[in-house]
C-alpha cells in the first residue's frame, strides 16, 4: 500500500464494521491453495461492479500487488477490519512536542 502505507507502520483496526468506500480494509486474499489466506491491507471501492455482490478493493500502488482485478470480488466474510487510524513507527517519526515554558 506504499506510498500511503510504509513498512512498519501500526494500523488501528475495528472489527465487525462495514467497509466504508474510500477507506482501507484488512481483507483475506484467495490463493488458490488449501493452506492459510494470506491478509493485506487494501483500498474498498464499493461493491462489484458486475454483480453487486462482494467488496471491490484496489491497491495503492498499480505497479505491485494483488487486488479486485486479479482475483475479483471479495465476499463479505473476507473483509476482516477496517481501518481506523495509521500510527507512523518507528515513533521517532511522530512529531515531537516540546514541554511549555517554565514547565
Amino acid at each position: 500500500m506504499e506510498p500511503t502505507l510504509h513498512e512498519g507502520d501500526w494500523l488501528l483496526v475495528a472489527y465487525g464494521v462495514t467497509p466504508i468506500i474510500g477507506r482501507m480494509a484488512l481483507v483475506r486474499l484467495p490463493d488458490g491453495s488449501t493452506g492459510p489466506r494470506p491478509l493485506s491491507v487494501k483500498r474498498v471501492m464499493g461493491r462489484d461492479p458486475k454483480t453487486g455482490q462482494g467488496w471491490w478493493v484496489e491497491r495503492d500502488n498499480p505497479r505491485e500487488g494483488i487486488d479486485s482485478w486479479h482475483v475479483g470480488a471479495l465476499a463479505d466474510q473476507d473483509i476482516e477490519a477496517v481501518v481506523i487510524k495509521r500510527v507512523p513507527t518507528p515513533l521517532t517519526r511522530l512529531p515531537r512536542f516540546s514541554p511549555p515554558a517554565g514547565a
